[in-house]
C-alpha cells in the first residue's frame, strides 16, 4: 500500500534507537524527509547513516527533552533543516521504575515537564503550520499502563495517561483542519527499555532473567515480544494520508497483552 507521505516531513522524538529509530526508519522507506532526535549524538549519527545507506532523507538535531528551551529550540532547528513538519511522533523514554508509594512531589514536577510540558508544548509551536497547510499528523506513543497499569512502573501509568486525556481533547479541536492526533501503545517489544525492565524485575524477585522474560511471554497470546519493525508499521500507517479518517483513537500493537475491551 502506497500510505502517500513521499515528500511529507516527520520529527520523530527519541529517535536515536529503540522505537522511535524503527519510526523514523519506517517513514523514510515511505518517502517521509526525517529529523532525527535524542541526546546520543553518536547513536544518532549512527541511525542517520543507516537510514541515509537504504535511500532515506535524513536529518540530526540532537535535542534534550529535560531542556527548559527544549521546544522552541527543537521547532526552530526543525524549521531549518526541512522547512516546516508535517508529521510529528511524540516519542519519550519513561522514568525510574517505582510504586505509587513512592512517588514524590518532586518527582512528578520533574517528570511531568519532561514527558507532559514539553511534549504539549512542542505540539502547540508545530499545530499552526499543520493548520495553514490543511494537513497533519500527530502521533504519541505512550504504554500499555494507560489501559492495563504496569506494577512498579506507577510514575510513568500516571504521565502517559495525562498524555491520552490531552491527545483526545486536541484530536476533536483540530479534525477540521485536517490534523489528526492518535495514540500508539506498545506491549512487549524488543527494545533496550524492554531489556532493562526485564533485568530490574529479576533483580527485585530474585530471579533469573530468562525465567523473568518466560514468565512474561506466558502472559501475551502470542506468546513471544513484537519486534520494533512491526510496531513501526502500525506507527507508519496512523502517520499517513491513508489514515485520513482515523483520529481521536487508541491503537495497541501489543500481541494481544492488555485484556481491557
Amino acid at each position: 500500500m502506497d500510505l502517500g507521505i513521499e515528500g511529507k516531513r516527520a520529527l520523530v522524538l527519541s529517535s536515536s534507537r529503540g522505537l522511535g529509530r524503527g519510526i523514523a526508519a519506517a517513514l523514510a522507506q515511505e518517502g517521509a524527509e526525517v529529523v532525527l532526535t535524542g541526546r546520543d549524538e553518536e547513536a544518532l549519527g549512527e541511525t542517520a547513516g543507516w537510514i541515509a545507506a537504504n535511500g532515506g532523507k535524513v536529518h540530526v538535531c540532537p535535542a534534550n527533552l529535560s531542556a527548559e528551551d527544549f521546544a522552541t529550540a527543537l521547532a526552530d532547528a526543525a524549521a531549518s533543516a526541512m522547512g516546516g513538519v508535517d508529521i510529528l511522533v511524540n516519542n519519550t523514554g519513561g522514568p525510574p521504575p517505582g510504586t505509587a508509594q513512592a512517588i514524590t512531589a518532586q518527582s512528578v514536577a520533574a517528570q511531568a515537564q519532561m514527558m507532559v510540558g514539553n511534549v504539549i508544548a512542542l505540539t502547540g509551536l508545530l499545530l499552526p503550520g499543520m493548520a495553514d497547510r490543511g494537513w497533519g499528523r500527530i502521533l504519541t506513543c505512550t504504554s500499555s499502563g494507560v489501559e492495563q497499569p504496569i506494577p512498579n512502573l506507577a510514575l510513568s501509568n500516571m504521565l502517559r495517561a495525562a498524555l491520552v486525556g490531552w491527545n483526545k481533547t486536541l484530536a476533536s479541536e483540530v479534525a477540521g483542519q485536517g490534523i489528526t492526533c492518535n495514540i500508539l501503545i506498545p506491549g512487549r517489544i524488543h527494545t533496550d527499555r524492554v531489556d532493562q525492565l526485564d533485568a530490574a524485575a529479576a533483580k527485585r524477585q530474585g530471579k533469573t532473567l530468562d525465567e523473568v522474560r518466560a514468565a512474561s511471554r506466558a502472559t501475551i497470546p502470542m506468546g513471544r515480544y513484537g519486534t520494533v519493525k512491526e510496531f513501526a508499521a502500525v506507527a507508519a500507517f496512523l502517520c499517513s494520508d491513508r489514515a485520513s479518517y482515523v483520529t481521536g483513537a487508541k491503537y495497541r500493537c501489543d500481541g494481544g497483552l492488555v485484556r481491557s475491551l
